[in-house]
């Protein structure tokens, strides 16, 4: 769909590197160069746009002063994982590399996802900051993001199991779609028979509800141990690596991310993500900032 006309804001279809992309470039003319804004969508890598997010892009480049990049990513599962990660992380460092033809300073650019748009975010920062041959990113915003895929009986999987619109079956099923899996992996990964006792002990220091603050825990009961399923193991390598979940991502990794912004809403299957990236993040020397949206949802 072509984009919609804005007084204050224009709007272009580009393509970054082969990558679609919707830019928002404010009309008023900037005695400076201005900040710039890569925006991943929401939508568990198999729903969502560049038109169904382009009201907050707008609002975003008009409050902000900024130049937006909404990247059109290719969906799952007609486009197999990694594709997804793979445009995002093309798009965002066409846009690094060419900021000055568009009025962006170079050292000013965030990277800012919502859920999967998250997940895409986290893991274009984890790349790009290993990097030294292009400008760093400023910041990254991980509004609610997915964030791991070891344990689903974490407190807000346990308190939110059936809040919509992400209840916590629902977020094991768009996983399995968006890898292209067979759906009756459904049951065991819930129960966490997907992950061997080797990988539940080397990463207990990441993923634990004892790393969560006791406010969040409120009700919450430990699940009985899941009997280990090889099957199941086997049919998802993927959800053991980072660009799925970027907890477990090593520390050296993990220093060498920009500052960073978590959003966090209380009645959400997610939430606790969020509350164990910020932790890591915290406990490597990164500034993080928090806001925690009491009554919201996913």
């Amino acid at each position: 769909f072509p984009a919609c006309w804005d007084p204050q804001v224009s709007i272009k279809d580009l393509h970054f590197d082969g990558v679609p992309v919707r830019i928002y470039l404010p009309r008023k003319p900037s005695a400076s160069k201005r900040r710039g804004v890569v925006f991943i969508h929401g939508g568990c890598g198999i729903f969502g746009s560049i038109r169904s997010y382009e009201r907050i892009c707008r609002y975003i480049a008009r409050k902000s002063d900024s130049v937006v990049v909404s990247v059109g990513y290719h969906l799952a599962p007609e486009h197999k994982y990694p594709t997804q990660t793979l445009e995002c992380l093309t798009a965002t460092e066409h846009f690094l590399k060419t900021a000055e033809t568009y009025g962006v300073d170079p050292a000013r650019i965030i990277v800012c996802g919502d859920s999967v748009g998250g997940t895409f975010t986290t893991s274009v920062c984890q790349e790009l900051g290993q990097r030294t041959d292009i400008p760093k990113t400023r910041a990254q915003v991980l509004i609610y993001p997915f964030l791991q895929a070891l344990n689903f009986n974490l407190p807000s999987h346990q308190k939110n199991a059936a809040v919509a619109f992400l209840t916590q079956e629902r977020t094991v099923h768009f996983i399995l779609k968006y890898l292209n899996k067979d759906c009756s992996l459904k049951e065991p990964i819930l129960a966490g028979s997907h992950v061997p006792e080797s990988i539940n002990l080397k990463y207990r220091k990441w993923i634990n509800p004892d790393l969560i603050p006791d406010v969040f825990k409120l009700g919450y009961k430990p699940p009985l141990p899941a009997l280990f399923s090889p099957q199941a193991h086997e049919e998802v390598p993927e959800l053991f690596e980072p660009w799925v979940s970027p907890l477990l991502a090593e520390d050296a990794v993990i220093c060498g991310l920009p500052d960073t912004c978590i959003v966090t809403c209380e009645h959400d299957v997610l939430r606790d993500d969020g509350l164990l990236y910020k932790k890591r993040l915290e406990d490597n020397n990164i500034r993080v900032t928090w806001h925690h949206v009491e009554k919201g949802f996913h």
